[in-house]
């Protein structure tokens, strides 16, 4: 993402230098950026349990701009596994339903936006994407 758009949705969404981190190829938003951005586009989200298991859970959001007629809805998924001693699974916490939740908020809330096609993923969605 170059740095006028940054700049561009700073402003827009009141975001701070913290809310913000590069990593590798990708910019990242922290849970703090996703949480003001809900806020100022008013977004609102539904979710619905798909699979709980006590390792593994699936959560769909239905997210959508409250207060505006005719909005766009985007449906997403979030998902955790919670790994082994070999590294195998997407998140290292037993709160894997709690996980499944964020990413699916980060995933609904960036795509509603349009932020994803900028190259701009949440802090949540992987753990590889944890600001070191």
């Amino acid at each position: 993402m170059n740095r006028d758009k940054l700049t561009e949705l700073y402003k827009l969404y009141n975001l701070t230098a913290e809310d913000f981190f590069k990593h590798k190829h990708y910019t990242i938003i922290t849970r703090s950026g996703i949480e003001r951005i809900i806020a100022a586009e008013n977004i609102e989200i539904k979710y619905e349990v798909i699979k709980c298991e006590s390792n593994f859970a699936v959560i769909k959001a239905v997210a959508k701009r409250a207060f505006v007629k005719d909005t766009e809805t985007i449906e997403t998924f979030g998902s955790a596994l919670k790994g082994n001693a070999y590294g195998e699974g997407s998140t290292n916490t037993w709160y894997v339903m709690e996980m499944a939740e964020k990413r699916a908020m980060s995933r609904a809330t960036l795509k509603l936006c349009g932020l994803y096609s900028m190259g701009v993923f949440g802090e949540d969605e992987s753990e590889n994407f944890k600001r070191k």
